[in-house]
């Protein structure tokens, strides 16, 4: 067929909120899986982050669009004795179940692992925890900020001398862990093909963020000497550090020693190779600070477009440090489908984020707005086998309630 993707006829129940396990399932939709989204009567939380203070504030839910779209709706009341049925028939249905609900409320809510893969051996159960399923604090609550940042070591280390850890970038957390959670998913699918066996996998944020951090908490784990903080006008090697160009421009700019004496050749100062401060590698490093000094005042000496000039020329590492506004606007995210259309959402959400996978000669589904507040309910419970009538009797019960209004 031509509409055939990787994923195709793959069933998968997102029965999580917020953003990294939602962001798994978005994952597999875009190489063509069916994703039902099970959201409570007042949807999940993360339909009003637009409206959160601490992120960048908007009449569009552009979060909640990229974190869900290609997503069928249901509305699900899961405290209500009816909704069982309900969830029996979906994981029966599906191949792949999404949750990141506490385990204390899974438990109530029989929702666990050992509930759900009784009534389908094949099921791909994907867990999501804040701290993992072990220890002391398995049962915190944890989002990227606390979990993949603060826990993981990551916060300690992006920032300089002398100043406090500062607020990272909302989401980046979540949305890497997104990926591991999907690849976790993805194996378990392999193993399923090898053996028809389903499967329990799990990640943690703090699991990805010390994954991330890995390369410095291996180096804890040997007992290696930690360098000073990244001090800019005291850098440990001037040769990688930041600097700024008259614009305004900043840039990070990391010289291999190999291509030290074609830059300053380059940049117009030859004359540093015979300065006696810069004589040898020895000399070089005990002058990091001078050194420094100079590269700032010639850098802030010429615009950024100059520097891009002549950095891309020798093929050296850069890279300018760019503000969101400022990156929408960068033609590798268009030539390489980082930035794609997405239809139906209206306003001025025209386009969003892809996921960071391509597989060649495989084109992604095309990315469709993601659905209002229990869309599909009724739809999807008649996939399920439930007829009108049983349909008004979950209705009646609160089960299947009627979505609030407030939802995005």
């Amino acid at each position: 067929m031509a509409n055939e993707n990787i994923f195709s006829g793959l069933k998968v129940v997102d029965l999580s909120s917020f953003v990294a396990a939602p962001g798994a399932a978005v994952i597999l939709s875009d190489f063509g899986a069916d994703v039902i989204k099970v959201e409570p009567p007042q949807g999940d939380m993360w339909r009003q982050g637009h409206h959160t203070p601490v992120q960048p504030q908007s009449e569009e839910a552009y979060q909640w669009h990229l974190a869900n779209r290609n997503k069928r709706s249901i509305v699900l009341d899961l405290k209500s004795p009816g909704a069982q049925q309900v969830i029996f028939e979906l994981a029966n249905w599906a191949d792949v179940f999404i949750v990141n609900t506490p385990h204390h409320a899974r438990k109530k809510l029989k929702l666990e692992y050992e509930d759900v893969a009784g009534w389908n051996p094949r099921l791909i159960y994907a867990d999501l925890t804040g701290f993992g399923e072990h220890g002391p604090d398995a049962d915190l609550p944890g989002f990227d900020v606390t979990a993949y940042w603060a826990r993981s070591g990551l916060l300690s280390m992006t920032r300089d001398a002398g100043v406090p850890p500062t607020w990272p970038v909302g989401g980046s957390g979540d949305n890497a862990t997104a990926v591991g959670l999907y690849s976790a998913i993805v194996t378990a699918l392999y193993r399923r093909e090898r053996t028809g066996k389903g499967s329990h996998v799990t990640t943690s944020l703090l699991a990805q963020g010390v994954w991330s951090a890995s390369v410095s908490i291996q180096a804890a784990l040997a007992g290696a000497k930690f360098p000073p903080r990244h001090d800019r006008t005291h850098p440990a090697n001037a040769a990688m550090n930041v600097y700024r160009s008259v614009d305004g421009t900043w840039f990070v700019l990391i010289i291999t020693p190999d291509k030290f004496m074609t830059v300053v050749k380059a940049i117009g100062r030859a004359d540093l190779l015979t300065d006696p401060r810069f004589s040898s590698p020895a000399k070089i490093l005990a002058n990091m600070t001078p050194l420094t000094a100079i590269f700032d005042e010639l850098f802030s000496s010429r615009p950024m477009s100059h520097w891009h000039s002549v950095f891309a020329g020798l093929n050296v590492t850069f890279g300018e440090v760019r503000g969101p506004q400022e990156v929408i606007n960068d033609p590798q995210l268009t030539e390489n489908e980082i930035i794609v259309p997405l239809n139906g959402a209206g306003g001025k959400l025209t386009s969003t984020i892809s996921s960071p996978i391509q597989v060649h000669g495989v084109a992604k589904e095309a990315a469709r707005r993601a659905a209002d507040l229990g869309e599909h309910t009724e739809q999807i419970l008649g996939e399920l086998g439930f007829d009108a009538k049983s349909i008004e009797s979950l209705r009646e019960s609160g089960a299947v309630p009627k979505a609030k209004e407030h939802a995005a």
